[in-house]
């Protein structure tokens, strides 16, 4: 899937010749537009010649590309990355469909297979969506998302197992960059709250994405920090990740936090080393206990009023608040939404994509907020599991839910066949790293970005990756 031939001094001597004369022309003419073809015909020749180094320019530029949207309001193409993703996704095509190259381990992998089923039943609903161009654009890039970000890279791990820290430090430092541009905006405007759901941009749209992104890298950032290396690497990585946790606090993003607090639960598991009936009988006494005392705990969210605001402790209260605060109720309004357009169109939804441009009608008087509005531009279902409900039906939402449980399966038994402690570090950190965004899923959805699908995808990679060389069987682990 990749090579790397050799340029030769002939080509180099041409390359320089092509851009000297070029550079000339620019400043002769005065067309500086003409400085983007250069920079154009570099990224295909690097994506066409050297496949692993693109890869790892994409990787690196995720964190810090700009969406044209979010600037211009014309297309939604993020730069640099996506250009990069469309000509990687190509080329991969190209390469397995004509030459055969790949790697059949992954190719045929419980976790891949687990992504066809998903990608082909949402073309399926691409076929029979209310908006088919809107659906089909959202259909192809999530492909040219996966490609990439969970093929390639999964080659990359398979090919040399050093990549899997190479990826860490790669996604990390340019998101640290991000990090720190957000908080200088940021203290101009004295780290307030209702500064903190913009000052991200233009390197990420607001603060919620912001937040799940930075939660999904925590643990890397952790694992870097503690993990046997030179006394150099530790302090630079403990130094991110004092940056990445001052950057998560002041994103004031609720769901983060949340989905930090349960994947530390998932790793107090590892730690404790729970059996799978434990954890199965203390999740169900969890929810015997909410049962039982459902009525109390409905009553005391109702009475709580405890609005989103500057103070960290309210900020947290806040929460619960389901009577008062206009971000929960809105995306209350937006789930409740995502249902009725379930029930009208159970089977087969109203097309991937399509959430934002119909959910208008599905809106009652009584259930909206002074943040709700009638056009689709501003978001959309606010849940990466009722947002496949509404638009690919019940079949979307369990291709969904059948995805990340042989993702969970996969994990956790690789994890019990490896010895190594540090392979096992690097497991659990992208164990816990998706774990943050299955949890963060019920309250926000963001696959359709690249920022956030390059850890997602690439966690999911990774983990494949460990899985077959350690290999999972299965029909043993569900006897147990």
């Amino acid at each position: 899937m990749i090579n790397t031939p050799q340029i030769t001094n002939k080509d180099f001597a041409f390359i320089a010749g092509f851009v000297f004369s070029l550079i000339v022309l620019v400043i002769a003419k005065e067309w500086w537009e003409l400085l983007l073809l250069p920079v154009s015909l570099l990224v295909v020749w690097l994506t066409l010649h050297r496949l692993d180094w693109a890869m790892w320019f994409v990787v690196a530029a995720t964190p810090l590309s700009v969406n044209l949207t979010d600037l211009t309001g014309g297309s939604g193409l993020s730069l640099p990355t996506e250009p990069m993703l469309v000509l990687i996704t190509g080329l991969v095509i190209i390469k397995m469909v004509f030459y055969g190259e790949c790697d059949k381990r992954l190719i045929h992998h419980p976790i891949s297979i687990a992504i066809y089923v998903y990608l082909v039943w949402m073309l399926i609903t691409v076929i029979t969506s209310q908006l088919p161009l809107v659906s089909l654009k959202q259909w192809v890039t999530r492909v040219w998302f996966i490609i990439p970000y969970y093929f390639v890279l999964g080659h990359l791990f398979l090919r040399n197992p050093k990549n899997a820290i190479r990826f860490l430090w790669i996604f990390l430092v340019p998101l640290i960059i991000a990090c720190l541009y957000t908080i200088f905006i940021h203290s101009q405007y004295g780290f307030t709250k209702k500064t903190s759901t913009w000052v991200m941009f233009p390197l990420f749209k607001e603060h919620t994405s912001y937040g799940a992104v930075l939660a999904m890298f925590y643990p890397a950032a952790i694992y870097l920090t503690f993990r046997k290396s030179s006394w150099g690497l530790k302090s630079v990585a403990f130094l991110l990740l004092l940056i990445l946790t001052g950057a998560l606090v002041l994103s004031y993003t609720r769901a983060a936090w949340l989905s930090l607090a349960g994947a530390g639960l998932v790793y107090l598991v590892y730690v404790f080393r729970m059996s799978k009936p434990l954890v199965w009988s203390l999740v169900g006494l969890v929810f015997v206990i909410a049962a039982f005392n459902f009525s109390m705990i409905s009553s005391k969210f109702e009475r709580n009023t405890t609005d989103s605001s500057d103070d960290l402790n309210e900020h947290v209260a806040s929460v619960t608040n389901v009577s008062t605060d206009a971000s929960n109720l809105e995306r209350i309004n937006r789930w409740k939404c995502a249902l009725r357009m379930y029930a009208e169109r159970p089977f087969l939804g109203h097309g991937p994509g399509t959430y934002m441009f119909l959910y208008a009608p599905y809106q009652k008087p009584s259930e909206k907020t002074i943040i709700s509005t009638n056009g689709g531009n501003r978001g959309n279902a606010h849940s990466e599991y009722l947002g496949p409900l509404a638009e690919s039906g019940f079949f979307g939402l369990a291709t969904l839910l059948g995805l990340i449980i042989t993702v969970i399966v996969v994990s956790v038994h690789t994890y019990q066949r490896i010895e190594n402690q540090r392979i096992q570090g690097i497991l659990r950190v992208a164990f816990l790293g998706l774990i943050t965004y299955y949890l963060h899923g019920f309250l926000n959805n963001f696959l359709d970005m690249d920022k956030a699908s390059a850890p997602f995808w690439g966690f999911t990679a990774l983990i494949a990756s460990l899985s077959i060389n350690h290999p999972v069987k299965f029909k043993q682990f569900l006897k147990r």
